[in-house]
């Protein structure tokens, strides 16, 4: 039996609208995180762009214009500690006074997503 890790992959996609042939520069994007489990960390990147390629699609928005859901590519992958099973993403990032700064760098709760749809 061999065993596996947890790996979450933080995918980019991008929504590209074509209008008269034209894609325009600025391009909606989506980050989302992927929780899975993997052999090794090859492995892991495999099924990330695996995934990120399935989850593409096409539609036409109100205006009958063609609308394409890209995969971009990974924008980073990380091996989740063992024995935190409720640990789904980490980051470790460099900020200049984070504390003395935090009313700047963390948005109030109203602006939060689940709490903004929730509304």
């Amino acid at each position: 039996m061999k065993f596996e890790s947890r790996y979450s992959a933080k995918l980019l996609f991008q929504f590209r609208v074509e209008v008269n042939g034209s894609s325009g520069v600025r391009r909606l994007c989506e980050e989302r995180i992927l929780t899975f489990s993997a052999e090794n960390a090859r492995q892991a990147l495999r099924e990330a762009k695996r995934r990120g390629r399935a989850a593409k699609y096409r539609f036409p928005n109100s205006d009958g214009n063609p609308v394409y859901f890209e995969f971009v590519g990974v924008l980073e992958l990380i091996r989740l500690l063992d024995g935190d099973s409720d640990e789904v993403w980490y980051e470790i990032v460099e900020r200049v006074r984070p504390m003395e700064r935090r009313s700047t760098l963390i948005p109030p709760e109203k602006r939060l997503s689940a709490i903004r749809h929730a509304e």
